[in-house]
């Protein structure tokens, strides 16, 4: 049962009767006994600021509570996975066995909220709101009875994207709102959108029990080929720094009664910005989740744009709480650019990027955050989903944890034990003296409880279990969400102004082949082939016919190019490297253009890791025939293709074929019907360069933007970044004018 307490002029605290903690009284105002010391000590006095009182409770904290404290979760569902590598159990059992409720904590959270003293937990898949709510709670009271009772910072990665298939409506509200992705909101040139968007998912992760956002990721994408791509703001400097800046106000921003001070308070919630110092030069695109994308390289020189997000954005906010509350390296190895102590190890490892630059250079105070699971061990090949001990594959699992701390990081993420933290104190004791790493770790005690008071989790930790259905994807936000998806469709092409077309006039849609799909996990996704869009929501528009000769124009729905990440297991098995292209072009794909030489090479596994006079196919090759068939079928009538992209891709091979293009990065199929109906204008801009061909692609700069021939169309377009077109043709407005480049 959860009581609250109101105090005049200040905050009403909320506490469980299953906690056994008291309320205080002093100088007629309440405050909770989280340690039960029957004294108002100063981190329990709300009146302090989050600075004094985390001081106060770091001073109060154990080696190993503190440790504990350093700890990231790996990932929750709610309920606990039943498979997989992230199987839980409830008293022994799965969960279908055990007759829990959904909102139950399972064995394996209990153990590490008390045996490791952890309370920082990322959050991914909920039932709905209300189980998330009630989840929250009962974490909340069961850590709120334990030591000095610090809540958890229960943390997500970004959930806002859009269900195409879903329909939306005035009156309808879901699970949560639904937004473009980070690629369509940098296709809008819209920070006051961007910002508008986290001021309402910081409400509705509040709603869940979320006070920290495992977002944005601001590395500028200036490999067009990278993995992650659709995860950035795309590849300008500038743009990524203003929508970066604004996405980070709207989170930790609270105003009016929501504000306790500086900003903060009941409705922020922190932003962990990533990827110092930025990812998105990953050596041929390929990524270091995986042991084959390790190297971010450097050709260009050109490591000052991607620093410049950060520090001219995500530490420069121009609301009150100043600068993002934290941030995460990622994994890769910033080949070459430790000018210091010339290591190349993971970015979370250098004591250069992270003491020298990030601290000292630029000043940052906050949290700094590993990415997950650097301290474990890497796997026996590079394709293998594992650890990613970039660098340090030779130190053990305590000495990693040792360097990190050196270098400068305050929190391991996907760390569930809580022994290798407290062995790499001792390491420290026996080097530094005890002192000295009671003070080392005090200082990133402060910075994370810093965090949690600024959020007024102190207070109270918890949820109205009925606030939090109600206002978790409400009609109102849904509504806003939906918007934003129509303003971020970028129509390409409009030959004899085909858009918009009538209503009722008569569609042919053919079908769409899906390959195979394996996830970062291993998990497969069958084939199949069936509409690639929801062909009840294309009737309200449009009549339907599976006959292109009824039909007076086609809608061919597809993705971009995808050949996979860079590295062929069989290719290595049969003698090779395993090195591969990555294409991103549809017809099969041989690279004459590329390095005879890698920038990134590794004595452990290949010297060299060139991919030259190597081919690849791509997985969907079958797009490009249906846009032909399509084509030849129609006899003359208009084919309109609407792409899914997640990269820039190459659209020389269909183009001139077809009468309309209008690109997407993840929205509602409704939101496109309204655009093709003619019910909204496009208005959206691209937010990268799409390449004339492969050659441009092998030829251009990994860590350098804007470097590419573009593709031009056959109206004599150039789809260049900051390129778009709407009914009255070339876009050009204050944002072009801006962003464009002269």
């Amino acid at each position: 049962m959860i009581k609250y307490v109101a105090n005049q002029d200040g905050p009403t605290l909320g506490y469980s009767t299953k906690s056994g903690i008291g309320i205080l009284e002093e100088d007629g105002y309440f405050f909770k006994d989280l340690n039960r010391s029957g004294i108002v000590e100063p981190y329990k006095d709300w009146r302090l600021s989050p600075e004094e009182r985390a001081k106060d409770l770091a001073s109060k904290m154990t080696i190993e509570q503190i440790a504990g404290l350093m700890l990231y979760s790996r990932h929750q569902s709610i309920p606990a996975a039943t498979r997989g590598m992230f199987q839980s159990t409830y008293n022994g059992k799965d969960f279908d066995e055990s007759g829990e409720e959904p909102w139950a904590l399972s064995d394996q959270q209990k153990e590490f909220l008390i045996k490791d003293n952890l309370r920082h937990v990322l959050i991914t898949t909920v039932e709905n709101p209300e189980t998330a709510a009630k989840w929250n709670n009962e974490v909340q009271a069961l850590v709120e009875g334990e030591g000095l009772g610090i809540p958890a910072n229960n943390s997500s990665d970004p959930r806002h994207g859009s269900d195409s298939s879903k329909e939306f409506n005035e009156g309808a509200g879901g699970k949560i709102s639904m937004w473009p992705e980070s690629l369509g909101f940098a296709a809008t040139f819209n920070p006051h959108l961007v910002q508008k968007f986290g001021e309402v998912a910081a409400k509705e992760y509040r709603g869940l029990g979320i006070t920290t956002a495992l977002s944005p990721q601001i590395d500028i994408a200036t490999d067009p080929r990278w993995y992650r791509f659709n995860g950035t703001f795309g590849e300008d400097p500038q743009l990524s720094t203003d929508l970066g800046r604004a996405y980070i106000d709207g989170f930790q921003t609270s105003e009016d009664e929501a504000e306790i001070s500086n900003g903060w308070g009941y409705e922020s919630v922190n932003a962990m910005v990533k990827h110092w110092p930025g990812g998105g030069s990953g050596e041929a695109g390929r990524d270091a989740h995986w042991g084959y994308g390790k190297y971010a390289v450097y050709p260009g020189d050109n490591m000052n744009d991607h620093l410049k997000p950060f520090v001219e954005g995500a530490f420069q906010l121009k609301g009150k709480t100043q600068s993002a509350s934290a941030v995460m390296p990622y994994y890769t190895i910033s080949l070459h650019q430790d000018h210091v102590n010339g290591e190349n190890v993971g970015n979370s490892y250098n004591s250069y990027l992270i003491n020298d630059l990030l601290r000292n250079k630029y000043h940052y105070d906050g949290v700094v955050c590993t990415d997950w699971l650097i301290t474990a061990d890497e796997p026996e090949t590079v394709e293998q989903f594992a650890g990613k001990p970039w660098g340090v594959e030779d130190l053990s699992v305590v000495e990693r944890h040792y360097k990190l701390l050196m270098a400068g990081v305050d929190q391991f993420g996907g760390n569930n034990e809580v022994e290798p933290v407290i062995a790499a104190f001792e390491m420290g004791v026996k080097e530094h003296g005890e002192a000295f790493m009671r003070e080392r770790f005090e200082s990133s005690a402060i910075k994370l409880l810093k965090n949690i008071f600024r959020t007024g989790l102190f207070e109270n930790p918890y949820l109205d279990v009925e606030y939090s259905s109600e206002i978790v994807g409400n009609p109102t936000f849904m509504k806003q969400g939906f918007e934003a998806q129509l303003q971020s469709i970028v129509m390409l092409k409009n030959k004899n102004n085909v858009l918009p077309l009538a209503k009722k006039r008569t569609v042919y849609i053919p079908k769409r082949y899906y390959p195979e799909q394996i996830d970062w996990f291993g998990n497969k996704t069958p084939d199949k082939t069936d509409y690639s869009i929801n062909l009840e929501m294309v009737q309200k528009y449009f009549h339907v016919t599976d006959c292109p000769e009824e039909a007076d124009f086609a809608l061919v729905c597809i993705h971009g190019p995808d050949s996979g990440g860079g590295y062929s297991k069989e290719d290595r098995e049969a003698g090779g490297n395993g090195y591969e292209p990555i294409s991103l072009q549809y017809r099969p794909y041989t690279a004459v253009d590329a390095r005879e030489v890698s920038i990134g090479n590794d004595d452990r596994e290949v010297p060299n890791r060139s991919y030259k006079g190597k081919s690849v196919e791509t997985r969907n090759r079958a797009d490009l025939d249906l846009v032909l068939e399509t084509k030849e079928a129609m006899q003359g009538k208009p084919v309109i293709v609407s792409m899914l992209l997640s990269n820039p891709a190459i659209v020389s091979e269909f183009e001139k074929e077809i009468d309309a293009l209008l690109v997407n990065f993840g929205v509602q199929d409704q939101a496109l019907l309204e655009i093709l109906s003619g019910e909204e204008e496009p208005s959206g801009l691209l937010p990268m360069q799409m390449p004339a061909n492969m050659k441009t692609v092998e030829e251009q700069l990994e860590d350098v933007p804007h470097d590419m021939q573009v593709h031009i169309d056959s109206e004599g377009n150039c789809y260049d970044f900051a390129y778009g077109l709407n009914w009255s043709g070339l876009i050009s407005d204050d944002r072009t004018e801006k962003y464009k480049k002269k």
